[in-house]
């Protein structure tokens, strides 16, 4: 069980670190400046986030989730730092996952086209030149110091949101997470202020 679980891992990092090289997702990101991530060399995840009122259950899906999580150990494996018990790791790592719809306000009504054909006929067409809307996931990853709680570096993608399910799921999960990674200040002085690319 474990070694397949390593396996998965090795996999969707590999398949992450590949496709975040192949595209420009926009990541941005901050830091705390009183504090580095230099000082995680152990990580454990937080509570995972429980369906609620506000966030119903019908919208997330478990095996999504998992794949962040898989996704985020096997980037964090790759800088050095390794999972720990709660009680011993350094950080704790917060991730979120979730899709809206976004409306493109690109608008200018009604739009025609046409004109007059050699046999003197008209020719032309009517159609809407309005606003379209697409699906945008976003993935969050939070770092916090385990004994202070105090927040260490945030970083968000946002991508395309469609179809995910199943192989492009997991494709498009570690593209996002692998592009949140190339983000990541490790042994880094983070400038004052924090950062935001």
């Amino acid at each position: 069980m474990l070694k397949r679980h390593l396996s998965y891992l090795a996999a969707a990092a590999a398949l992450g670190f590949s496709l975040a090289a192949c595209t420009t997702l926009p990541v941005t990101t901050d830091a705390n400046p009183s504090m580095s991530v230099s000082n995680c060399h152990t990580y454990s995840f937080a509570n995972e986030h429980v369906a609620n009122a506000d966030q119903p259950a019908a919208y997330g899906n478990p095996l999504n989730a998992e794949r962040v999580r898989v996704a985020i150990a096997a980037n964090l494996a790759a800088k050095g730092i390794q999972p720990a018990d709660r009680g011993m790791a350094e950080c704790v790592v917060g991730y979120a996952m979730g899709t809206r719809q976004v409306f493109n306000d690109y608008y200018s009504g009604w739009a025609g086209w046409g004109g007059w054909g050699r046999r003197g006929g008209f020719y032309g067409g009517w159609g809407w030149d309005g606003p379209y809307v697409n699906n945008e996931t976003r993935i969050a990853i939070d770092l916090f110091d385990a004994k202070s709680r105090t927040p260490i570096w945030h970083a968000s993608v946002s991508q395309n949101g469609s179809d995910l399910t199943g192989p492009n799921a997991e494709a498009k999960i570690g593209a996002g997470v692998a592009a949140i990674f190339t983000k990541f200040p490790i042994a880094v002085p983070l400038p004052a202020g924090g950062s935001a690319t």
